[in-house]
């Protein structure tokens, strides 16, 4: 074997910031020791792994296939790093979820997870769809949660439970009142929207488009809750998870509208790199996933507690 694991390191860390001098900071090295090592393990097997662009560093072909192989060799090593030094528990998760899923279940998921496996660490990131796609392309992620759509080949997705969105405005608006909202109610609204990205926003912007309407957007928000209260003060109508719902409708702080004309039906899904080995503890916490839901049918069948 002519290459060393810290030559590897270096290899994922530069193919994941695309920058020698990023990968430095994060690998605590100086960028000469970096460039180096880098190019030594090019030299030995008279093999390039990247396209040199400027300051920029691009995997080629050969590095795009190397690169899921060394993820999984330094997962191991890490593995076997923590066995032999006594280490209980599955190590450290990275884990991506998007808003809905990481506001409202991911984070009882996990609890739930690390109060079983004390010794294990994980670490949750909120973000929309597409950003969560990106990261387990470039394998920052072990494992996603996402409500969006994933179409890429690299990617394996796996249904998880089904979950609905549903429009929704403040008591007190005039649509309030309608027992069905027409379409040209619908296309005269003035709508609170997530950013575009987001799972939630491709679903209604799909929807709406089935009926040919064109919403007047008066402002766009990247959280659930800051869309929520946006409603409350009663700027418009929106249109997120009932999942995300089920409190504010329980208080009467905001209510739902029915929508016969529209399709808010979607999936939640698991994603994971289909070049890259789930771990133990990976399969482990998409368990306890299917554990916290079992038994639902939809997300509205899963037992929270209630927030005041």
């Amino acid at each position: 074997m002519r290459f060393t694991l810290r030559q590897i390191e270096i290899f994922v860390a530069v193919a994941r910031f695309e920058s020698i001098s990023r990968a430095t900071e994060v690998l605590s090295l100086s960028q000469s020791a970096t460039s180096t090592a880098l190019a030594e393990l090019e030299r030995q097997y008279d093999a390039p792994l990247f396209d040199r662009i400027g300051k920029s560093l691009r995997l080629n072909d050969l590095g795009k296939k190397l690169l899921p192989q060394a993820v999984e060799l330094l997962d191991r090593v890490q593995g076997i790093n923590d066995l032999l030094s006594g280490q209980k528990g599955y190590g450290h998760l990275n884990i991506g979820a998007s808003m809905t899923i990481g506001n409202y279940l991911a984070t009882l998921i996990a609890a739930n997870f690390l109060q079983a496996h004390p010794e294990s660490k994980v670490q949750l990131s909120v973000r929309n769809t597409a950003s969560i796609t990106e990261s387990l392309l470039s394998f920052d992620l072990d494992l996603g949660l996402v409500e969006g759509m994933c179409n890429h080949p690299d990617l394996q997705v796996t249904p998880w439970i089904e979950d609905e969105l549903v429009v929704f405005c403040a008591p007190g608006h005039a649509l309030s009142k309608h027992k069905h909202l027409t379409l040209d109610d619908l296309r005269e609204a003035p709508w609170i929207m997530r950013e575009r990205g987001s799972g939630t926003r491709t679903l209604i912007d799909q929807a709406l488009a089935d009926q040919h309407i064109q919403p007047r957007i008066k402002l766009e928000l990247e959280h659930t809750e800051a869309i929520k209260r946006a409603i409350e003060a009663g700027m418009g109508v929106g249109c997120i998870s009932r999942l995300a719902l089920r409190d504010a409708f329980r208080r009467g702080s905001l209510v739902p509208l029915s929508t016969p004309a529209l399709d808010l039906r979607r999936t939640f899904n698991f994603v994971l790199h289909r070049q890259k080995q789930p771990t133990a503890g990976i399969r482990e916490f998409l368990a306890a996933c299917q554990a916290f839901t079992a038994g639902a049918v939809n997300t509205s069948d899963i037992r929270l507690p209630n927030i005041a």
